[in-house]
């Protein structure tokens, strides 16, 4: 019930401007039709890069780009995402970024991450990823299939975080997906910042080996309340 009274919740306004409030608000069929194609073209292109090693060069790229992005998620998630700034100017952007869906996780606009976000840290990314294949380890037939399956990674992220807070799935390997980042949105938020992938909880210590009251003895909850308007 409570997760149905959060859909129909009014969703918190972020910006004064009409014009600025209408792109905090975002569909996933937008990040499909943005992200596929870029997906798509870097795994063309790693095929013909790589030409006849490409059954062996493409899926082991695809696959490290992956991993990387599993990686990236968590990191991110964790140091970024839930970072608490003491300023209220920078308390403001830190819950446009991620507060807010903190505030209210079943808003159904505002699961996934806005272009304005997602194009700059994609550009990032690249760079990176250039700067290490090409530039650094003279391999440029890996670049693109790592590329391809990095931003593939952050696809699948997208939709699958939009999914577990939509779904009703109460077995299989997905219902434990949607439990654990489920458990994230609980009082102890400061665990379980692996969406698509919980391995890096276990490595780096974030996943709970005791009860959340307990946890809480030790360590506040966080707050996400907005943060006041100047």
């Amino acid at each position: 019930m409570a997760e149905r009274a959060a859909v129909r919740e009014e969703p918190i306004r972020l910006f004064r401007s009409d014009f600025l409030e209408f792109f905090s608000h975002i569909s996933p069929l937008m990040v499909a039709v943005l992200w596929t194609p870029v997906v798509v073209f870097f795994i063309v292109r790693a095929i013909v890069v790589a030409g006849p090693d490409w059954p062996v060069v493409v899926p082991a790229g695809v696959f490290s780009g992956w991993f990387v992005w599993t990686f990236a998620e968590y990191m991110l998630h964790r140091f970024v995402f839930h970072y608490h700034p003491k300023t209220e100017r920078l308390k403001r952007v830190f819950f446009m970024m991620h507060g807010v869906h903190h505030a209210q996780p079943m808003c159904m606009t505002r699961l996934v991450m806005p272009p304005a976000l997602s194009i700059p840290v994609g550009v990032l990314f690249y760079g990176l990823f250039h700067l290490l294949f090409v530039d650094g380890l003279a391999a440029p037939q890996w670049f693109n299939p790592v590329f391809g399956g990095f931003v593939g990674g952050y696809l699948v992220y997208d939709m699958l975080h939009y999914s577990i807070h939509h779904s009703s799935a109460r077995s299989g390997i997905f219902f434990a997906i949607r439990k654990h980042h489920l458990r994230h949105h609980g009082p102890c938020s400061f665990m379980r910042f692996g969406v698509t992938f919980s391995l890096w909880d276990h490595v780096f210590g974030t996943m709970p080996q005791a009860p959340c009251q307990e946890l809480l003895r030790n360590r506040p909850e966080e707050d996400w309340s907005p943060p006041v308007k100047p």
